[in-house]
C-alpha cells in the first residue's frame, strides 16, 4: 500500500523559513518523482516544486523559483521541501504526490503570519 505522509507544517513569521518532509512507504521510491503542491485559500491547488526519481534534477513554476527548495533521499525514502523568506500568501495546505500517479499525501499545513 503506497503511502506518503508529509510533516514539518506549522505556523511561522514572514521573512522566516520551514523545512517539510514527505515520507514515502509502500512502493520503489527511487524510480519516481515527488512533486510538492500546495492549496492556497480560495485557489485551486498548485504545483510548488518537483524533484526527479534520482534527486539530480528539480523544476519550480516562477511563483517559488528562487525561494523554494526541493530534495529527495532515496537512501530514507524521503523528500523535502525548504521555504524561505516566507509571506503570508505562501499560507496553504502542502502535498507531496509521487509523480505520474495519483497517489497523495494528506498534506500539512503552512500558516505565515505575524
Amino acid at each position: 500500500q503506497v503511502q506518503l505522509v508529509e510533516s514539518g507544517g506549522g505556523l511561522v513569521a514572514p521573512g522566516g523559513s520551514l523545512t517539510l518532509s514527505c515520507v514515502a512507504s509502500g512502493y520503489p521510491f527511487s524510480q519516481h518523482g515527488i512533486s510538492w503542491y500546495r492549496k492556497r485559500p480560495g485557489m485551486a491547488r498548485e504545483l510548488a516544486a518537483w524533484v526527479s526519481s534520482s534527486g539530480l534534477n528539480t523544476d519550480y513554476p516562477d511563483s517559488t523559483k528562487g525561494r523554494f527548495t526541493v530534495a529527495k533521499d532515496n537512501g530514507k525514502n524521503t523528500a523535502t521541501l525548504q521555504m524561505n523568506n516566507l509571506k503570508p500568501e505562501t499560507t496553504a495546505v502542502y502535498y507531496c504526490r509521487r509523480s505520474g500517479t495519483e497517489d497523495w499525501g494528506r498534506g500539512t499545513q503552512v500558516t505565515v503570519s505575524s
